[in-house]
């Protein structure tokens, strides 16, 4: 088995000097983007995960392993050429996890928690599931089908998690043109992060913001409108443990209490946030619609005066 070291835990004392020179950076740009408390929680939430993350790759590795030694199509070796291939491989599947966070309440439940924040730092990034690493992993089953060895997977899996703590910061406003063509950058980011129902559910990528721009999700960070961070419906807390599994408490009470249809639990477990049985609740795709509605409201009725 191919020994590659553990770089996330290697990443922690740069994760430190990172955050501190953003919170300098900032505080000379006047950018009150670091909230004591709110920090805190995130810090706490990404210590939570690195170390629960112990029993979660062990059953990853387990679940890969089972599938690489009596499944594999191919036997792909440990080469430049292969991390090539695995790098879009993966970042594909991390493409689809994300987006399927956003779009199935089961997935949510643990991703919500990435997303919690009211404040876009280096802190959030840390911000990470107690509960995913237990069961998100089957996007990349395919992967140790293939044949790519599971310790080779994690690893790109890893590389993929360090890409994605730079980009959140408000520090860094655009990267060149040509750079925000293709990778995932702060700005891009930002919107994905957004409360705004202009950016709910856009910019699912990893590293590569390709995969967004080809499947319909990509939206670029607006000029005119300012980020407002958080979720549509903010958990007003910075207590870890109720971070960590509120969403999968309001879930369940929502999928088993009242006089609903087998059909409409089960729902309530795959259907997107905010979905209700009764046709009360808004998705996403609702409130963006709400909101692009009023827009054109509001322009159609400032052409009309125009001409008077």
């Amino acid at each position: 088995m191919p020994d590659f070291p553990n770089i996330i835990l290697y990443a922690i004392p740069f994760f430190i000097l990172a955050m501190l020179l953003e919170l300098y950076v900032t505080a000379k740009q006047h950018i009150k983007s670091y909230e004591t408390k709110d920090a805190f929680s995130s810090i706490a939430m990404g210590l939570g995960n690195v170390i629960l993350g112990f029993a979660s790759k062990a059953l990853v590795l387990l679940v890969f392993f089972l599938i690489y030694d009596n499944f594999r199509l191919f036997d792909i070796p440990v080469a430049w050429w292969s991390f090539a291939l695995l790098f879009f491989a993966d970042d594909f599947s991390y493409y689809w996890f994300h987006r399927i966070s956003h779009e199935c309440r089961l997935f949510w439940a643990s991703h919500v928690v990435h997303h919690s924040s009211q404040h876009y730092n280096l802190s959030t990034a840390l911000r990470q599931t107690w509960s995913g690493g237990f069961y998100t992993f089957i996007f990349w089953l395919w992967l140790p089908l293939l044949g790519f060895h599971p310790a080779m997977i994690l690893l790109q899996m890893s590389i993929s998690l360090l890409y994605q703590f730079w980009i959140h910061t408000e520090a860094i406003n655009k990267m060149p043109k040509w750079f925000e063509a293709i990778f995932n950058t702060p700005s891009h980011h930002r919107v994905h992060h957004g409360s705004n129902p202009i950016y709910l559910d856009r910019n699912h990528a990893g590293i590569l913001i390709i995969w967004d721009k080809l499947f319909g999700t990509f939206q670029p960070e607006l000029e005119d409108e300012k980020v407002t961070y958080g979720l549509v419906k903010n958990i007003k807390t910075y207590n870890p443990i109720k971070i960590a599994f509120i969403e999968w408490w309001y879930m369940f009470k929502d999928a088993f209490t009242g006089k609903k249809s087998v059909k409409n639990r089960i729902q309530y477990l795959i259907k997107p946030p905010g979905w209700k049985h009764d046709g009360t609740g808004k998705v996403s795709d609702d409130l963006r619609n709400e909101w692009l509605e009023s827009v054109g409201s509001v322009q159609s009725s400032v052409k009309e005066n125009s001409f008077k």
